[in-house]
């Protein structure tokens, strides 16, 4: 059978019998996890194991681990990371130093049977960047911003984890924080072309992609990308991403109509998966008839990306930490 559209959240540090019987039943694709799932080392690990013992297969959990602000595992049981812009600006060696760091978040994530992080970021920093998401950017050139979210990716992939690309094709405009409200975006299709959407074609072949939920008015003036046929072809076609594409929350305020109405919609576009995060099971069961079975064509995708899963290469954890130490001096 093929999974359901979904990824979708859970409520606590444990999985309910609820919860166990509705996904057994529904089969999502995966899972995300947030603070609320997270205590210690040993709970986690327990409970990436329930969820994959739930399904009877090898699921994969994700998490948004960027560090800064966005980091659901914390101290004293995990490091505590600088946001990726503070980094950026405080390394002897930006590059290195990004390198070192998500190698080390994909261990920590590694360890505790988490296999997926929503990470990197290719978004360009902007005058008008809303400050939710400012610090989490790597900068405003986008050679650099390639060039960290490459090494992110490949940091992750060398630690066993996968990445996720975001926020495809560009959330560094947005004056307006979207999980409070629709952000729009006015440029030019070509500036955006040129400027935005250029580091999502150059790092498109990330095998898994988040959409912003942002409308273009050049492009589409109604719908946010996430929804927006046209902009999915955009996508598509003109950037030239060809892997798994998973909404953002679908629960964030962006996006208008219930749950269901979000998702159907999201799939229709174009969008392969369905991200719901608050863990509510009585907004999931309408959200997940409403995403259906994953597509031919996301099937294909998702055994593609899920192909990239493999054990970590070795790494000397205390020589990583110091030599990070050192480059932030």
């Amino acid at each position: 059978m093929s999974a359901n559209a979904t990824i979708l959240g859970l409520s606590g540090l444990r999985l309910t019998a609820k919860e166990t019987a509705f996904f057994r039943e529904v089969n999502p694709w995966g899972f995300i996890l947030f603070a609320r799932n997270v205590d210690n080392p040993d709970q986690l690990r327990g409970l990436t194991a329930s969820l994959r013992d739930c399904l009877g297969r090898a699921a994969p959990i994700l998490i948004d681990q960027e560090g800064g602000r966005v980091q659901r595992m914390r101290a004293p049981h995990w490091r505590e990371y600088l946001p990726a812009l503070d980094q950026m600006a405080r390394s002897r060696d930006p590059i290195r130093a990004h390198w070192l760091r998500n190698r080390l978040i994909a261990a920590e994530l590694h360890d505790v049977g988490i296999d997926v992080n929503c990470a990197p970021l290719a978004d360009l920093v902007e005058a008008q960047t809303h400050p939710v998401l400012r610090n989490r950017l790597s900068g405003e050139a986008a050679p650099i911003v390639i060039e960290a979210a490459r090494v992110c990716a490949n940091a992750f992939v060398a630690g066993g984890v996968l990445p996720v690309l975001k926020h495809i094709p560009g959330y560094g405009r947005a004056s307006v924080d979207s999980h409070q409200s629709l952000p729009r975006v006015d440029a030019a299709r070509d500036d955006l072309m040129t400027r935005d959407f250029a580091p999502f074609a150059a790092l498109s072949d990330i095998r898994i992609g988040m959409t912003a939920h942002i409308v273009f008015s050049d492009i589409d003036p109604i719908a946010p990308a996430t929804t927006s046929p046209v902009m999915m072809r955009v996508i598509r076609d003109d950037i030239g991403f060809g892997g798994l594409i998973m909404t953002d929350d679908i629960g964030m305020e962006a996006l208008s109509g219930s749950p269901a109405e979000r998702a159907a919609a999201s799939i229709g576009a174009g969008c392969d998966i369905v991200l719901h995060c608050n863990g509510e099971l009585a907004e999931m069961g309408p959200v997940a008839d409403a995403a259906g079975p994953l597509t031919p064509a996301a099937q294909v995708r998702a055994l593609h990306a899920l192909a990239e899963r493999r054990a970590p290469q070795p790494i000397d954890i205390a020589a990583a930490v110091h030599d990070l130490e050192a480059l932030l001096g």
